[in-house]
């Protein structure tokens, strides 16, 4: 074509110069074009994104799951650190001895209901609620001074007390109780033969009906009720025969004393704890 328009009159070699690096230019823009297509093969890298995605969402992944699972296992260790029951109840029975004035009047030997209630904060102190009937038998002594053919006498005392528990073993334990009570003894003598308005002797004091040191010309001296403020401590051991009850063993000193007049008692009980 070059050699066409070479031949052309007139001066037209030019233009078809001009046409002709026009034709190559195209053609060189196309070869430049064609090493171009490539570019769009840039997923290569868009998939190395993805894969990266993946590589950091384990971690993530991993952190949620140690998350839960301290959250899950933080209560069970919890259970583990308290190895002791938040509350613990007890009931028993056994006999009663008499100690100071008390014992001038009642024989020891009087039988003994007992109950209580723990709420312990650790696994070596707590608070213990008690409530316990402790029978006053009077002894023949005291009927004689009364002119009384017979009689009832009891106890019911309330203790509040801290108690401090100490572990041994597995199977044994002991503890230690100490604190304020509250105690109501009552009584009624069956008759009397004493005669209104005579002096009061020892067994009228205790009694609780004695009145300005003389006996009361109405029969209300017949029975009593009084009540008194007083103390109390102890301890005990314990042995355990299943894992949820135990066999304890307790020793106490009771003391109430109220308008002049005292109760003394040494119970020991014997029961069960769960």
């Amino acid at each position: 074509m070059i050699r066409k328009f070479a031949t052309v009159p007139g001066g037209r070699v030019v233009p078809a110069l001009i046409l002709a690096t026009i034709l190559a230019g195209a053609a060189n823009l196309h070869a430049q074009q064609a090493p171009a297509s490539p570019t769009p093969a840039q997923p290569a890298p868009a998939q190395q994104a993805p894969a990266q995605t993946p590589s950091a969402q384990p971690p993530a992944d991993q952190s949620g799951v140690q998350e839960a699972s301290t959250e899950e296992v933080g209560p069970h260790r919890k259970l583990k650190v308290r190895d002791y029951k938040k509350y613990s109840f007890n009931v028993g029975g056994g006999g009663s001895l008499t100690n100071g004035t008390t014992s001038q009047f009642a024989r020891g030997g009087g039988e003994i209901v007992a109950a209580g209630v723990a709420r312990n904060y650790s696994k070596y102190f707590g608070f213990r609620a008690d409530f316990q009937f402790d029978n006053l038998p009077l002894r023949n002594s005291a009927l004689a001074l009364a002119q009384a053919t017979g009689a009832t006498s009891h106890v019911y005392t309330f203790t509040l007390d801290p108690i401090i528990n100490v572990p041994v073993n597995k199977n044994w334990s002991g503890y230690a109780v100490f604190g304020p009570a509250y105690y109501h003894r009552s009584g009624k003598l069956d008759s009397s033969g004493a005669v209104p308005g005579t002096a009061c002797n020892g067994f009228w004091s205790w009694w609780g009906t004695c009145f300005n040191g003389s006996i009361p010309l109405d029969k209300p001296y017949l029975a009593t009720h009084q009540n008194e403020i007083g103390l109390n401590f102890g301890g005990g051991i314990a042995r355990r025969l299943t894992p949820k009850f135990e066999l304890y063993g307790e020793f106490r000193y009771l003391h109430g004393t109220g308008n002049n007049r005292t109760t003394d008692l040494r119970p020991i009980t014997v029961g069960l704890r769960w």
